[in-house]
């Protein structure tokens, strides 16, 4: 890479692509890294790509290439991932919002305005939070819904919090294992959870980006990966009102374990298993009334 101070846009970002190129990584990964450190628009980036780079910019540039070049998601570099339209502050304590994540909180105000029509207020728990991004989705997206949200990680939750105040979200946030935290003070109508789900075993099978750089505690489950979702169905009856719809994202092919797991605690659930935009399982929504087994 030139080094001159005469060094324009185009060349940093040709540059980039063949390194990222020769490491499978994704090319187009410098245009996100230069936006952030020209902190440009996407646009603003392209109509300046014979615009020179100071010194200075080249070389935080170029650290920043290096390490996407070795592993490091980047979101993480960034400090940021977009989410349902909004931009979420993100680091190595949370996980990187997904995709398909977005699909989970459409279905799950989907099926509130299906199950709950007219029925106000409602109140929704997110399990095990990470960044927020569910917890303040909902409550953006469906103002007059009360949303609390819990993690284990103190770390996790100020990410969140700072979150919840950078889109002017009021959310509830407490520190513990799923609903446990909730025990004893409130029932829900909601809730929601993108819990860990990858069995230990298929943790080499990752991409380096996501298992060595992600939080292990939000990404495994166990031998089965389906610690997480017994742990939560157990303690649905703790905190639920007597009609409530719960929302779980899930790993491909988990569909019909979970199914089975909630079904033999809630006998009468009326249970669907959804694919993703890509034809995964991905997600699980249950309806839950009476009194569970």
């Amino acid at each position: 890479m030139k080094t001159s101070a005469n060094m324009k846009v185009f060349e940093a970002l040709r540059w980039a692509s063949s390194v990222f190129k020769s490491c499978g990584r994704d090319e187009n990964a410098g245009e996100i890294l230069l936006q952030h450190v020209l902190k440009m628009e996407k646009y603003q980036l392209l109509a300046h790509l014979r615009m020179e780079l100071p010194e200075e910019r080249q070389k935080e540039f170029r650290e920043l290439v290096r390490k996407h070049a070795a592993g490091v998601p980047v979101q993480y570099l960034t400090g940021c991932e977009y989410f349902y339209g909004r931009k979420f502050f993100v680091n190595g304590h949370v996980l990187i919002p997904r995709p398909e994540t977005e699909e989970l909180v459409a279905g799950t105000l989907e099926r509130i305005r299906k199950y709950f029509s007219g029925t106000s207020p409602l109140r929704a728990a997110d399990a095990g939070t990470g960044s927020g991004a569910i917890a303040v989705t909902l409550a953006l997206e469906m103002p007059a819904l009360e949303v609390s949200a819990s993690d284990i990680s103190e770390e996790a939750l100020k990410v969140a919090a700072k979150n919840a105040e950078l889109h002017g979200a009021g959310i509830d946030f407490r520190q513990g294992d799923f609903l446990a935290p909730f025990f004893g003070e409130k029932a829900f109508d909601v809730i929601v959870s993108n819990p860990p789900y990858i069995p230990l075993g298929e943790k080499e099978k990752l991409p380096d980006v996501v298992k060595d750089h992600e939080p292990g505690i939000a990404l495994f489950a166990g031998e089965d990966g389906l610690d997480a979702y017994r742990k939560i169905i157990g303690q649905l009856p703790m905190v639920i009102n007597s009609r409530a719809l719960a929302a779980f994202e899930i790993g491909d092919g988990q569909g019909d374990k979970v199914k089975d797991l909630i079904e033999r605690a809630f006998p009468g659930a009326i249970v669907e298993i959804e694919r993703d935009i890509n034809r995964k399982e991905r997600m699980v929504f249950a309806f839950l009334h009476g009194e569970s087994s």
